[in-house]
């Protein structure tokens, strides 16, 4: 989607915006304002803007080096289904300080072909997924 900026920038989050969305996802609706902040310290976030304004979020644990698991990626319900959610799982694969990084991982209910574009696949019950790669050296 053109227009659409991403950024490492966690100056930039509208936290207000991504913890409420968040909260009304099925996946962290029971979480808390003060679980998101300690969440989003320790990861590598990502946002995505549309005319200055946030319009999406991800993040990755990892340790930068040998893991990192894709989490939280959600859309404002009004801008999704434009291609804003794989700019921001790309833009973290392709981060320059998760480039040694071979094992990628995931969990999701609902938006397996999502990441299968990426090369993530379904293991053991269908839900986990997990990506290994060759970074080259």
């Amino acid at each position: 989607m053109q227009g659409i900026e991403i950024s490492f920038d966690l100056s930039r989050i509208d936290f207000r915006a991504t913890s409420d969305q968040l909260m009304q996802s099925y996946w962290g609706a029971s979480r808390t304002d003060e679980a998101h902040r300690r969440a989003f310290d320790n990861s590598l976030c990502v946002a995505a803007y549309l005319d200055g304004k946030q319009v999406g979020f991800a993040r990755a644990i990892t340790d930068y080096t040998v893991f990192a698991y894709v989490a939280d990626v959600i859309i404002w319900p009004e801008h999704r289904g434009q291609g804003i959610g794989k700019r921001l799982v790309q833009a973290l694969i392709d981060h320059p300080g998760v480039g040694t990084v071979t094992h990628w991982s995931l969990s999701t209910d609902d938006a397996h072909s999502l990441y299968e574009k990426f090369g993530f696949k379904a293991s053991t019950n269908g839900r986990y997924m997990r990506l290994d790669r060759n970074p080259a050296a």
